[in-house]
């Protein structure tokens, strides 16, 4: 069968996204691709982000190709599903362009993956995979009824059926992945790189899914939840063909790049720069001292509140003290060029307390982020806390709910960002 993987042009403006918005490795239709060429399947992979080719281009492509089925993804990149842009109009921009001349149409993501119900009325979409999507689409183009592949949702004449909860991938056998040379080529992003400018393309990889934590702001209830670690070989051959393609710099997607000796020690003989998210109680300091050695330059650290009392109410499990978590960042700092503290914005902050705290980090060399404010996404904790089991307006309720709480947003935000059905106009007539 063939199958189109489409990642389209995405545009952020006056959205409440605060995702970087640089163009990155779709790795979820990356795994994909793997998969189904691994079952004798043809893909083509169009990235009009990354390409820099518009919703009308991709389309001639995919229509010349002869797709059975075009799948599309709601969010960027795996690498942003837990703080995914709330509005549909890039892919459903991509489906109006895309008419009927694609096959079925096949959306997976954050949003279908929550409320799959809603997200095939507002894109007008033929199925929606729940969770994970590589081994369903694997499935799927198996010819397998739809009916008996589980966590998706499909039209079936005036009714929308469900087949069981969102899917996990087994992950931890995934193949080494493979990237055109051209668009790693094109990859002139270092994704949160600060240290020094470009040297060469950049590139995404994945080696770990999932985390064991369960803070309360964290959108991965219905997918990347359960922590999973690659195996350790193909992982490797992927950044090897990436060096030899010329990347100069590694971003690690994992929700928490936890620390793993024999990767890392795998990684200081390679020496090339690489970037990761984590949670710095994690860490004891000689493996700091490692993760420097490996070349790591940027760490993104998930630190949220400055109080334990707030790192209890987000469900953090944190057993650090605020001033060991700041010791530890320090320390950090001593061996990563570039190490910064996450703060999440809440209404019982105290201001001056976080003003304390980022000047004491910033005169250590440590970037402490202006607090962003909570985005209560409906595949969180937090959602459920407020309003239940989401719903059919489940993104509304959470984008109307977040653009009352707050009157200024993060200096990553836009200044002014619209409601949601404003932001969705092209899908209204579809609901």
């Amino acid at each position: 069968m063939r199958v189109a993987l489409v990642n389209p042009r995405w545009r952020f403006d006056r959205s409440i996204y605060f995702g970087c918005r640089a163009p990155h490795l779709p790795l979820e239709l990356g795994c994909a691709k793997a998969l189904l060429e691994r079952a004798g399947h043809e893909t083509l992979l169009c990235d009009g982000a990354l390409m820099e080719r518009d919703d009308d281009e991709i389309a001639r492509e995919v229509k010349a190709f002869g797709a059975d089925f075009t799948v599309v993804p709601t969010a960027p990149s795996y690498l942003f599903w837990r703080c995914a842009p709330p509005e549909l109009r890039t892919p459903r921009a991509f489906l109006l362009a895309l008419g009927g001349d694609g096959g079925r149409t096949v959306i997976v993501g954050p949003h279908g993956s929550v409320t799959p119900e809603t997200t095939l009325a507002k894109l007008g979409a033929d199925i929606v995979v729940r969770g994970e999507c590589e081994e369903a689409l694997v499935e799927i183009a198996n010819g397998a009824p739809l009916a008996s592949i589980a966590g998706l949702a499909f039209r079936d004449g005036e009714a929308v059926r469900t087949t069981g909860e969102p899917r996990a991938t087994v992950f931890t056998d995934l193949p080494a992945l493979t990237w055109p040379d051209a668009m790693i080529a094109a990859h002139r992003h270092h994704h949160h790189r600060f240290d020094a400018l470009p040297d060469g393309p950049g590139a995404e990889v994945e080696a770990s899914r999932g985390c064991p934590y369960h803070c309360s702001f964290c959108a991965k209830l219905d997918f990347r939840d359960a922590y999973r670690r690659r195996d350790l070989s193909p992982l490797l051959h992927e950044i090897d063909r990436l060096m030899a393609q010329g990347a100069t710099y590694l971003y690690f997607i994992d929700e928490i790049f936890l620390p793993q000796k024999p990767l890392l020690e795998a990684l200081v003989a390679r020496r090339i720069p690489f970037g990761i998210q984590t949670r710095i109680d994690l860490w004891k300091p000689s493996m700091l001292d490692l993760l420097g050695e490996a070349r790591c330059v940027s760490i993104e650290a998930g630190v949220e509140s400055l109080t334990p009392e707030g790192r209890a109410t987000l469900d953090k499990n944190c057993r650090l003290s605020t001033d060991a978590l700041a010791e530890r960042l320090i320390h950090a700092r001593r061996r990563v060029p570039f190490v910064q503290a996450n703060l999440i914005e809440s209404p019982g902050d105290d201001v001056a307390l976080v003003e304390s705290w980022r000047d004491k980090l910033r005169k250590a060399g440590v970037w402490a982020n202006d607090p962003v404010p909570l985005y209560p996404y409906p595949s969180s904790p937090d959602y459920r806390r407020l309003w239940g089991e989401p719903d059919g307006e489940a993104w509304e309720r959470a984008h109307a709910y977040y653009l009352r709480q707050f009157t200024r947003f993060s200096d990553i935000q836009e200044d002014s960002p619209l409601p949601l059905p404003v932001l969705e106009a092209s899908c209204a007539h579809c609901r």
